[in-house]
């Protein structure tokens, strides 16, 4: 199989990237440099794809200017903007296009299905609105399209976890906020597995929620990173810090969404970790 990726090197591409090579299958990487060609040179470089994933996005855990909101957005949207339209333009179409969203376009009150469509109109919530109506729009040209919205993707090796682990193993870490902040989020493995059975069940198609059935709260988060790192969780980061430090993007930490994988579990997928603690138990040991 010949898959094509933008945003191969990161957390969730790299191991989606390992565990389509472990298969014998070739991953071909699209970065900045891709991007930059003309469409024609551009779709040249996409022409015999059977599947292609689409993971580009900067890096949302900065602070926000008014720039680097332009860069978030351009990120997300010019580039995905740029992959359809050369998929279109494609004589032999993919399979199958699998892109990505995020679970900030929900509101933050209430418990979110993907039926709910009355999304959050802060700058998250509109980011992933035009960022999945410029992706499904692949459907138009026949080929079948799954719009995956990403909860906190646990990994021991990236992502918020790994930033996490320090100041927790210090001893130094603790709830943010109250802690009542929603955590919907899914262990690393789940994500991987969820994307090999979009690729291999044609009845997948459309958005769905990557987020284990069972979302917690921050503090829910927190008990666990302190049971298996066998550490202390007493210490607190007031609110008004993280707005200090983070400006606008502070809501990532002081905020969240309850979100339920219910597309997904119609379609009979199963997920390995249902379980916060269990999830955390097996990324971190005390000895890490």
């Amino acid at each position: 199989m010949r898959i094509v990726m933008t945003g191969a090197s990161g957390f969730i591409g790299s191991h989606l990237t390992r565990a389509f090579e472990s298969k014998g299958w070739r991953v071909v990487r699209l970065g900045r440099d891709e991007f930059g060609l003309s469409d024609e040179a551009f779709s040249a470089g996409i022409e015999g794809a059977d599947v292609v994933i689409n993971l580009a996005g900067a890096t949302i855990a900065a602070r926000w200017t008014e720039e680097y909101k332009k860069t978030i957005a351009s990120s997300r949207i010019g580039t995905t903007e740029k992959l359809v339209r050369a998929l279109k333009q494609l004589g032999k179409k993919p399979r199958l296009f699998v892109s990505t969203s995020a679970i900030g376009i929900y509101k933050t009150k209430g418990v979110h299905t993907e039926e709910d469509t009355d999304y959050a109109t802060d700058f998250l919530g509109k980011l992933a609105v035009e960022w999945e109506r410029t992706a499904i729009t692949a459907n138009d040209a026949g080929i079948r399209t799954v719009i995956f919205r990403f909860g906190v993707v646990l990994g021991a090796d990236g992502g918020a976890l790994a930033k996490m682990l320090t100041p927790f193993r210090m001893g130094l870490g603790g709830m943010i906020g109250d802690g009542n902040q929603p955590f919907s989020w899914v262990h690393i493995e789940d994500l991987v597995r969820a994307y090999f059975a979009v690729m291999a069940g044609d009845r997948y198609e459309g958005i769905y929620n990557l987020t284990a059935p069972n979302p917690t709260t921050n503090k829910g988060l927190t008990e666990a990173l302190g049971a298996a790192l066998h550490k202390t969780t007493f210490v607190r980061v007031p609110a008004f810090v993280l707005r200090l430090q983070l400006g606008e993007a502070a809501k990532l930490l002081l905020e969240g969404q309850t979100v339920l994988p219910k597309r997904l579990l119609e379609s009979g997928f199963t997920f390995t970790f249902t379980d916060i603690k269990e999830a955390i138990g097996d990324l971190v040991k005390p000895a890490d």
